[in-house]
This record gives C-alpha cells, sequence and structure tokens, in this order.
C-alpha cells in the first residue's frame, strides 16, 4: 500500500511530517508520500539521513495554514498540499491520507475532490476516546456543529462499521449522548433522534452520559460536532491536570519521590492510555476515501501514531467496509417522517 502525508500540515511542519514519513516507511516496508513544496522539503529530507526508508516527494506549492479560511483559501491556493493529496487517492496512487493541518480545509478539499459515500449527508470526524476496558468510537467531534436529527442516525452506522473493523466488536452497543439516560433526556435534537435510532436495527442502547462513555459501557457514541468537540477538548484538558498534577505531587517530598518510584509502571500505563499522541489522528467517515486528521500540535510521534492508524484501516480493508454496509443499512433506516 501507498500511505499520502500531508507534508505542511502540523504548527512546526514539516520536521515531524519528514520524521513520521521516515520511521514509518521504514516500519511498514511501504512507500509513503511526502506531499508539499520541494524548495523546503528537500533540504530537510537530505539531512534527516533516509536510508533505506521510501519516501518519494510530490511538489505542492501552495499551503494552506491554520488561519486560512478553508473554501475561500482553497480556492485561492489550488495546488496546496491538501488538494494535491487528495488528488493522489483519487487517482489510486495512495490508498490513505494523512494530515494535521487545518480540519476545515482538510474536509472541504476532500468533499471536493472525493465526495461522499453514497447515502451519507454530513462526513464525522471520528475519535478512540480510552474508556474502561478499551476504546469509544466517539462521533462527531468537530466536523458539524449543527447537525440533523438523520445525521446523527448516519453516524451511528458509519461508527459501527468503524468499531467493528478497528476494535473488532460484533454487534457494537451504540449510545447517544445526552444530559440523562431517560428517553425523554437531552434537547430537540436528541429526543428526536431517540426514536430514530430505535428502528435503526442497530444495537443501540439509548440515551448514555458521559459516565458510561468512561465506564466502557458503550462502544459508539453519537453527538453533534459542537458538542462532540467541546467532549474532546474537555478531556483532553482534565487528562493533563490529572498527569501534571500527578507529577507535582509525586516529586514534592522524599517520601512521595519514593512512592512514585515504585508505581512507575503504572503511571506510565495511565499516562499512556490519556496521552492524544498515541492515537494520532481521527478518521473522517463518509468520505469516499480513507481521510484521517491530526491534532496541528502533532509531533512526530503523533504523526507516526497517525501513519499506523491510517495503515490499519486500509490493511482490515475499512473502505470498502463502509461503501458496501453503510449503504445496506442506510437503506433500511426510517426517515424523521416515518417514525413520526
Amino acid at each position: 500500500m501507498t500511505l499520502v502525508l500531508d507534508a505542511m500540515g502540523s504548527d512546526q511542519y514539516p520536521d515531524p511530517e519528514i520524521r513520521a514519513a521516515i520511521d514509518c516507511s521504514i516500519e511498514f516496508g511501504e512507500e509513503i508520500l511526502l506531499v508539499g513544496n520541494e524548495e523546503i522539503l528537500k533540504p530537510k529530507l537530505a539531512a534527516a539521513h533516509p536510508g533505506n526508508a521510501r519516501v518519494r516527494l510530490v511538489h505542492a506549492p501552495d499551503i494552506l495554514e491554520m488561519w486560512d479560511k478553508p473554501v475561500e483559501n482553497a480556492k485561492k491556493k489550488p495546488l496546496n498540499s491538501m488538494a494535491v493529496g487528495l488528488n493522489l487517492l483519487k487517482t489510486g496512487e495512495g490508498q490513505a491520507f494523512i494530515s494535521a493541518g487545518n480540519t476545515g480545509g482538510v474536509m472541504f478539499n476532500a468533499l471536493r475532490i472525493l465526495g461522499r459515500l453514497p447515502g451519507i449527508q454530513r462526513p464525522a470526524l471520528t475519535a478512540l476516546f480510552p474508556v474502561k476496558g478499551g476504546h469509544c468510537v466517539v462521533l462527531d467531534i468537530g466536523a458539524n456543529a449543527d447537525c440533523r436529527p438523520e445525521f446523527l442516525v448516519q453516524f451511528a452506522v458509519m461508527g459501527s462499521v468503524y468499531a467493528e473493523k478497528t476494535l473488532k466488536i460484533s454487534a457494537p452497543r451504540v449510545g447517544l449522548l445526552s444530559n440523562g439516560e431517560e428517553a425523554g433526556k437531552g434537547n430537540q435534537l436528541i429526543k428526536d433522534t431517540y426514536h430514530l435510532l430505535e428502528a435503526s436495527g442497530l444495537n443501540y442502547i439509548g440515551n448514555v452520559e458521559a459516565k458510561e462513555l468512561f465506564g466502557g459501557q458503550v462502544d459508539v457514541v453519537v453527538t453533534d460536532g459542537f458538542t462532540g468537540n467541546i467532549l474532546l477538548k474537555s478531556s483532553e484538558s482534565v487528562a493533563k491536570l490529572i498527569t501534571d498534577t500527578l507529577k507535582t505531587e509525586l516529586m514534592s517530598t522524599f517520601q512521595t519521590k519514593i512512592g512514585g518510584l515504585l508505581a512507575k509502571p503504572a503511571f506510565g500505563a495511565i499516562k499512556k492510555m490519556l496521552d492524544p499522541a498515541e492515537t494520532g489522528a481521527a478518521p473522517l467517515l463518509g468520505i469516499d476515501g480513507l481521510v484521517f486528521v491530526g491534532h496541528g500540535r502533532s509531533d512526530a510521534r503523533a504523526m507516526v501514531s497517525a501513519l499506523r492508524v491510517a495503515h490499519r484501516s486500509v490493511e482490515a480493508g475499512l473502505l470498502d467496509s463502509l461503501r458496501n454496509t453503510v449503504q445496506e443499512k442506510l437503506a433500511n433506516l426510517p426517515t424523521p417522517e416515518t417514525s413520526a
């Protein structure tokens, strides 16, 4: 397989991307296409001593910066690294595209170049949250601030397929994020979506709160992108607070230093579980191609994780499963009118 990496995406581009491309090409034994401005990339790639890595540069003179307005600047910069990279997917030269750049820019270019999966009205940015006993698929985490009930049902179908392929869960449990477990809880969007999910044929367990999510009682959680993005950022902030506080307290006295040394393996496991760099990138499900979006603050380790996620998804045949299963399941779903 060939992975396509946007070399101009992260806040510190292109150094994290170059290092990750070299490391993962050697790890996978596969070619990685590094897309970006060759004038910037060539000397840096040569200085990194790629050795036996199979990293090939693809020239893209334009750069979409984090502060650029996605639609306006994508049109002004048609040869941006995102557009050039996504076109490599469209022509079959690559099997997955990864970028740590402007999320809106990735989404706009992906929709324009690759289009949506049949039956999907809105793509959803998807995350694997660390929970008790494993992980939970959460979507949308930021692609769609405003949603309709049918969007959330489509997210549930795509999230179920993703859980089956990546987490190897048969009939994943689907929950609808709300402010209470009871059927009548939530705003109008949640109430209308609840009944659609009941009739969806999915393994729907009802409304869930954050405690069910992090308690490992659900495999897929659906929500609108506004709420999901707040959930994601709040969770990351709390995780950082916990790890920073533990580090400070464990170094405060001689006794706690000794205790911390003895418990170092346990604390290391917790830190690894809560570290966003371990996940690397979130798939943009609903696009007719494998597209992954990483955090702008990604370092080389996070970019390596992102490439690994993409590599596993290609190996698992995720795109074919989405194309086939999503269309089949959506054909039998009720509409808001028929479920009323």
